[in-house]
């Protein structure tokens, strides 16, 4: 199966952070980097988008959690 249009739609999906579940709205191309790196360090995604929203909240100026996984994605 191919993958999507790097421009597809955001899809939202529901992540647990802390035993709380939110939903994220994430473009194809970067649920499918976030799950290859969950899957390069052996965790699942949730403990990666834990790991990011901690450091996000420690921002003078936090961004949106979507806005940070982007951006943390992209800085790897």
């Amino acid at each position: 199966m191919s993958e999507p249009s790097p421009y597809h739609p955001p899809v939202k999906r529901s992540v647990q952070i802390a035993g709380h579940k939110t939903s994220i709205s994430l473009e194809p191309l970067f649920w499918t980097m976030l799950r290859d790196a969950a899957e390069a360090e052996g965790v699942p995604i949730n403990a990666i988008v834990a790991r990011i929203d901690a450091e996000r909240i420690k921002s003078p100026t936090p961004p949106g959690l979507a806005s940070a996984i982007r951006v943390w994605l992209v800085s790897q």
